[in-house]
C-alpha cells in the first residue's frame, strides 16, 4: 500500500513525535509498504512565534495535494495539527478523500504554558481540526479518555515503541556520570517550560542531577541553577550509555500523552519518578518507577525499584507492534473514485 503520512514535526526537530513517525515508517517499509513524508522542509518556512526552534511552513492546499496525488496515495495520515496538515486536511475535504489523523501532543495545555492563552479556545480548533477524520490515533487510554471528554469519539489505539537494538541494559555507562555523587537523577527531552522542568531542578534529593536535551529554556535554567549538569542533546549510543549511567530518570512533564523517554530508560534498566498524570500512568507501574504529587517522594521510591525487573518490563513497548497497529487504522482509498485534482 501507498501511504502518504503528512506532518508538521519532522528532523532537524527531535522530539516524541518525530521518533515515532520515523520508526513507524521504517517498520512499514520493512513490511513492504511505500511511504511518502511531506514535512515542513518541503516548503518555504517561518519560526514559530516563542519558540523558534520549531519552523512552521507556508504550504497551500493545491501544492499539498499534487504531491500526494503524483504518489498516488492509498490512504492519508494527517499526524499533526499544524499547517502543513492544515493545508492536507483541506485538500482531502474538497476531493472527499478520507484520512486519519493523531493526537501527539497535549497541543492546548503546551500553548497556554508558552502564552498564557486559555486552553479552552484551543479545544475548539481540535476538535474542528479532527472532526472529519476517520480515525483519530491515541498512544493511551489516558489519552483517549480526554479526547472522548473534549467530545472527539472516533478514537483509536496506537502504541509506542523502543529501539531495543539502542537501548538495553547491557552496555556501556557514560563514565562522566558515573563519576558524580549519587543517586545520579536524570532528564531527558527538550529544555522548553511545558515540559515543567523546573519542578526536577528544585526537588530537594541529595545526589546529583542531569539534564539531556536543548531548548529555549535552557540558558535560562543554567544560569539559574549552576549546580545542575547540562549535558546537550545525545542521539544512539551515548543517550543509552547515559540512561545506563543514572540511578532514576526523572519525568516531570504534566502534559506529554507518552513520554518515549521513559520507555527508554526503562530498557535501560533505570527506574522512572513522575507525577501521576496522563503519560506515566499509562507507561509505567509501582513495579518499575513511582509516581506522587511530591516529586521527591517519587524519586525515592523509584530508587528502591529492581534495574532488572526495568529491563524486563520495558519488553511490552514495541514499534512492529505499533507498525501494525497504525497500518489497521488507516482507510484505504478507493482509487475507483473519480476525482478533480486540486
Amino acid at each position: 500500500m501507498r501511504i502518504a503520512i503528512v506532518t508538521d514535526a519532522w528532523s532537524p526537530q527531535i522530539n516524541g513525535v518525530v521518533r515515532t513517525l520515523q520508526a513507524v515508517r521504517d517498520q512499514i517499509e520493512s513490511m513492504g509498504h511505500e511511504v511518502l513524508v511531506i514535512a515542513p522542509d518541503s516548503f518555504l518556512s517561518m519560526p514559530c512565534p516563542t519558540y523558534p526552534e520549531i519552523r512552521l511552513a507556508l504550504a497551500r492546499a493545491a501544492v499539498v495535494g499534487r504531491r500526494i496525488e503524483a504518489f498516488g496515495a492509498e490512504a492519508i495520515h494527517l499526524a499533526t495539527e499544524g499547517p502543513v496538515c492544515l493545508a492536507a486536511r483541506t485538500y482531502c475535504l474538497q476531493q472527499g478523500l478520507p484520512f486519519t489523523t493523531a493526537y501527539h501532543t497535549q497541543f492546548p495545555d503546551y500553548v497556554a504554558a508558552r502564552t498564557g492563552a486559555n486552553p479552552a479556545w484551543i479545544w475548539r480548533y481540535i476538535r474542528w481540526f479532527h472532526a472529519p477524520s476517520q480515525s483519530v490515533l491515541a498512544s493511551t487510554p489516558s489519552v483517549a479518555a480526554t479526547l472522548h471528554d473534549q467530545g472527539i469519539e472516533q478514537v483509536r489505539a496506537w502504541g509506542r515503541g523502543v529501539d531495543f537494538a539502542t537501548f538495553g541494559s547491557d552496555g556501556a555507562r557514560d563514565p562522566a556520570m558515573m563519576a558524580l555523587d549519587g543517586p545520579v537523577q536524570l532528564y531527558v527531552g527538550r529544555v522548553a517550560v511545558e515540559k515543567n522542568i523546573e519542578a526536577f531542578l528544585r526537588s530537594t534529593t541529595p545526589g546529583s542531577k542531569v539534564v539531556v536535551g536543548d531548548g529555549p529554556a535552557r540558558a535560562d535554567l543554567q544560569r539559574r541553577y549552576p549546580e545542575v549538569h547540562f549535558l546537550g542533546t545525545r542521539h544512539g549510543a551515548e543517550l543509552a550509555a547515559a540512561y545506563r549511567a543514572a540511578d532514576v530518570f526523572v519525568f516531570p512533564s504534566l502534559t506529554d500523552t507518552f513520554g518515549l523517554v521513559m520507555a527508554e530508560a526503562l530498557a535501560c534498566g533505570t527506574p522512572v519518578a513522575a507525577y501521576p498524570v496522563s503519560g506515566p500512568i499509562d507507561v509505567i507501574d509501582e513495579r518499575v518507577g513511582a509516581m506522587a504529587d511530591d516529586l521527591d517522594i517519587a524519586i525515592g521510591r523509584a530508587l528502591t525499584r529492581p534495574r532488572w525487573l526495568c529491563a524486563a518490563y520495558a519488553a511490552r513497548f514495541s514499534w512492529p507492534a505499533s507498525a501494525r497497529q497504525f497500518l489497521d487504522c488507516l482507510v484505504r482509498i478507493d482509487r475507483h473514485v473519480d476525482r478533480i485534482a486540486a
